[in-house]
């Protein structure tokens, strides 16, 4: 599923009994460009985990039924859904409580009444931690471009490219993500950081001089493609 940018829908499970709770994350995660799943109770949370595959769940701590220190010891207890980002919600303030939540797992801990844009700014960096988390080590290999995550390296055949930490991490993003559309307000998000605020001409100029680092091979240069109305992708060499 594409967003309205052409990039791919990140979906975001939140968990909450209370609908003004859910109407509220849910009005401002879809203004930052995600998709919303809910869910009112713990056995609910599992099924659309299930069903849905998000990639982050909002998950409040008193729920009926099973509560969410409950959902989150299964969801971590389970291979398939250890690996999802777990951001506790709760209007309990109690030190133990957040201690057991992330004893269990959980990656982050917020205690309403909280900011929504707070809330926002924090999926966002779970989110792109857990992104690059999953990447640090190994390598990758598209034709003769190579890339060696774990020792922050890249190379074209036996040439190691000289690369900047900003275009290192952007060549990282394209690669990690083969096909998929990102505007420049999206990779000034995911590579210089939310707390950015810089002009998207900063995108470009590195575009720019990472392709001209690329031209050694033609055919790797031309994978960054612009797509007009939106960014830039990394196609197929």
């Amino acid at each position: 599923m594409l967003n309205e940018e052409g990039g791919v829908f990140v979906a975001v499970l939140v968990v909450d009994d209370e609908e003004s709770i859910r109407e509220l994350v849910k009005f401002h995660l879809l203004k930052a460009g995600y998709e919303v799943v809910e869910a009112v109770d713990g056995n609910e949370a599992l099924r659309e985990v299930r069903r849905e595959k998000p990639e982050l769940l909002l998950l409040d701590l008193m729920l009926p039924g099973m509560d969410g220190l409950e959902v989150c010891r299964s969801l971590k207890g389970q291979a398939a859904t250890s690996s999802i980002p777990i951001i506790m919600l709760t209007a309990r303030n109690e030190e133990v409580d957040k201690i057991l939540g992330l004893e269990m797992g959980a990656d982050d801990y917020m205690t309403k009444p909280f900011s929504p844009r707070e809330l926002v700014a924090r999926v966002k960096a779970v989110l792109r931690r857990s992104a690059r988390d999953s990447v640090t080590e190994g390598e990758l290999a598209f034709g003769p471009l190579r890339m060696n995550f774990g020792r922050h390296e890249a190379f074209l055949g036996r040439d190691k490219l000289e690369l900047t930490p900003k275009e290192y991490e952007l060549l990282k993003l394209f690669v990690t993500n083969l096909g998929r559309a990102f505007s420049r307000e999206q990779l000034l998000d995911k590579v210089w950081g939310y707390e950015y605020f810089g002009d998207t001409r900063t995108v470009d100029v590195h575009v720019r001089h990472l392709r001209a680092k690329l031209e050694i091979e033609p055919n790797v240069a031309e994978a960054i493609e612009t797509v007009r109305g939106v960014g830039y992708r990394f196609s197929e060499i």
